[in-house]
């Protein structure tokens, strides 16, 4: 089965990005939590932020400065540069 993920950026053609291989534990990864803030997102992560480090992981928190724009390039550098997997809250 194939899938097409499409990137909701204005991309005119399509970008073959490859699925990245998911890790089988999370114990001593470094998770990024990024907030997009939107309402209640931070209320969500709080709660993940606990069960994650409950599992072993090490978190570190991060937010977009607005919900209707993509982040900064300098926070998905940062994000990228300190984190192994990154969680993204999407909440109402």
């Amino acid at each position: 089965m194939t899938k097409t993920i499409l990137d909701p950026t204005s991309e005119l053609v399509p970008a073959g990005i490859p699925a990245v291989v998911r890790p089988a534990s999370i114990d001593g990864l470094r998770v990024g939590l990024l907030d997009i803030t939107k309402p209640r997102g931070d209320v969500f992560l709080d709660r993940l932020q606990e069960l994650l480090e409950q599992r072993g992981a090490t978190v570190s928190r991060f937010a977009k400065p607005t919900f209707t724009k993509p982040a900064p390039a300098d926070l998905r550098y940062e994000i990228s540069t300190k984190c192994d997997v990154v969680i993204e809250a999407l909440a109402d």
